[in-house]
């Protein structure tokens, strides 16, 4: 369990069908069902990136039915239960980060919202617009998710932050969204300045590398523990980094400094492994580093590949780079 710096407020579903219709239908009026299928690619659409695309720019459609009145509630989503709604969330963001690109992804992502925000302008006894807020912020989000991605989430929040619809809490994802962007994929990484091990200042830039794995960690985190055994255990990745292929700096951003001094030596020898001494990171938010521990990759330039990646993602590129 990664340790938590910052959990936006999860948003409660309204007892009955989005809390705002002055007479709600009966129950027994509102129609129940199962969840629609997925949607297949025409026929003519053989490229399969365009299919994939064409599957995810469909995907609600069905879902996102207001022809009838469907029953919404804490057990049902537009007439769907909601294990069942969820899953298919699982479903399409998976099916978002695994096979189409990433500009399309992010395209998509903020057309999807224009889509949900539509529905509930158009019926507000919907609950799809509550629904999708908490599930996004929920897969894409949370610290904890582990298909978290902010810069897929960066464009679905940004414009919930700017809905009449979102209320009370736009201050909360006004926030989320200044978050996401910093540090975002393509861009190139917020530099700093952290001491090393033997007491040598150096910057983040200063470390030079074909990619650089940058790794928030506290000392005696287990989750930290199990990222450190899964990289020495991996024999092509510590040659990577034993040739300079690849940098590991492994940063602690909090104020117990002694106390990371007493464990510092338990840090693999190759790494660059050192503290922030003036509590920039934190202070500054030049980083949304919301969980410990976190992971970035970087390329040569110090561009970002991956942000707060999920540990599985960053060993997969990790096994991309020894294989070339």
């Amino acid at each position: 369990m990664r340790k938590l710096f910052l959990i936006l407020p999860v948003l409660l579903f309204a007892a009955a069908c989005g809390g705002r219709r002055t007479a709600a239908p009966a129950v027994e009026e509102a129609a129940i069902r199962k969840m629609p299928p997925a949607p297949a690619a025409p026929g003519f659409v053989s490229d399969p990136q365009e299919a994939s695309e064409y599957v995810l720019s469909h995907f609600w459609k069905a879902f996102l039915d207001t022809t009838a009145r469907w029953r919404c509630d804490s057990v049902y989503v537009m007439g769907v239960p909601r294990d069942d709604a969820e899953s298919a969330v699982g479903m399409y963001v998976t099916l978002m980060e695994t096979s189409v690109g990433r500009s399309f992804a992010r395209a998509e992502l903020g057309r999807f919202f224009s889509r949900v925000e539509a529905v509930e302008k158009a019926d507000t006894a919907t609950n799809a617009f509550e629904f999708f807020v908490e599930m996004m912020e929920k897969y894409l989000y949370d610290p904890n998710s582990p298909v978290r991605d902010e810069d897929l989430y960066a464009p679905f929040v940004s414009a919930l932050a700017e809905s009449p619809l979102d209320g009370d809490m736009r201050p909360v994802h006004a926030y989320a969204a200044r978050m996401t962007a910093l540090n975002a994929i393509g861009t190139p990484a917020a530099d700093f300045t952290f001491v090393e091990r033997n007491g040598r200042r150096r910057t983040l830039y200063s470390v030079k590398a074909e990619h650089t794995l940058l790794f928030f960690s506290n000392p005696g985190c287990h989750a930290c523990q199990e990222i450190i055994d899964a990289l020495q255990a991996d024999p092509g990745i510590v040659q990577l980094v034993h040739s300079g292929a690849l940098a590991v700096v492994n940063v602690y951003i909090d104020q117990e400094i002694d106390e990371w001094k007493a464990y510092a030596s338990a840090y693999p020898a190759a790494w660059h492994s050192g503290y922030d001494p003036d509590y920039q990171i934190r202070k500054d938010v030049s980083y949304n580093v919301r969980a410990i521990p976190s992971l970035y990759l970087l390329d040569r330039d110090k561009n970002v590949l991956l942000k707060d990646a999920p540990q599985p993602a960053v060993m997969s590129y990790l096994s991309s780079l020894k294989s070339k």
